[in-house]
């Protein structure tokens, strides 16, 4: 399963981050430890939202289109 999900800083909650993974579980904590330089500065993050893909493709396409600019549109109004 590949998994897109959307974290949102709590120091900074106005900071939210889409990534995409095969271990979801595994991925938090290294977001929350700084290993990701993108989401380093506004750690620690909480999981606010989260989608199963069975294919990678798909999965990736997804979060693709909720980092474009309608796709941040549709989160703020329809996941956050």
């Amino acid at each position: 399963m590949w998994y897109v999900y959307i974290l949102r800083s709590i120091e900074f909650p106005e900071q939210e981050y889409i990534g995409a993974t095969q271990d979801l579980k595994r991925r938090i904590p290294e977001h929350n430890a700084g290993k990701s330089s993108h989401t380093a500065k506004f750690k620690p993050w909480t999981l606010i939202w989260y989608c199963a893909f069975a294919d990678k493709h798909k999965a990736l396409a997804f979060e693709a289109y909720l980092k474009s600019h309608s796709g941040r549109a549709f989160t703020k109004k329809r996941l956050s």
